[in-house]
């Protein structure tokens, strides 16, 4: 019941910070350079980890279905704003993406490493919720030789 607790926190301060970083790096796209890049990235990276790796262990070691699927939200905030990003970018032809000195803007490119990241987050957890199951079945394989 504690680590289900635990796991609502973790859930409840990604979330957060997952919109504080949304709004810092939309702001340095929007506004084109004006504010500093977000540098952000890592550190929600981290804690997106941390949620991603302790809702997985909790999943094969507590109860089945005490975990819902809702990590799975912070792949799609991040791939539908980056898509629409880039989208604007397109229909604005580089406005977002070239100052008006024409030095290339980071924004963009540090939100596709940010949306990628988060992928990889989640690919990873995916694969090592398939390599747990597999063990899982060799152990019952196993048992059942025996």
């Amino acid at each position: 019941m504690l680590e289900k607790k635990v796991n609502s926190v973790l859930f409840n301060i990604c979330s957060i910070i997952t919109v504080i970083a949304l709004v810092m790096m939309l702001i340095e796209f929007f506004s084109r350079g004006a504010f500093p890049p977000a540098r952000v990235g890592l550190f929600y990276i981290i804690i997106l980890i941390m949620y991603s790796l302790h809702k997985e262990l909790l999943r094969h070691f507590g109860k089945k279905g005490d975990i819902q699927k809702k990590g799975e939200y912070f792949v799609y905030l991040w791939v539908a704003i980056t898509l629409v990003l880039y989208m604007i970018n397109f229909l604005s032809k580089d406005y977002f993406f070239y100052s008006d000195s024409g030095q290339r803007l980071p924004a963009l490119s540090e939100i596709t490493y940010t949306t990628l990241e988060v992928c990889a987050v989640f690919i990873s957890t995916r694969l090592f919720k398939m390599w747990i199951n597999k063990l899982q079945k060799m152990k019952k394989a196993v048992k059942v030789v025996k």
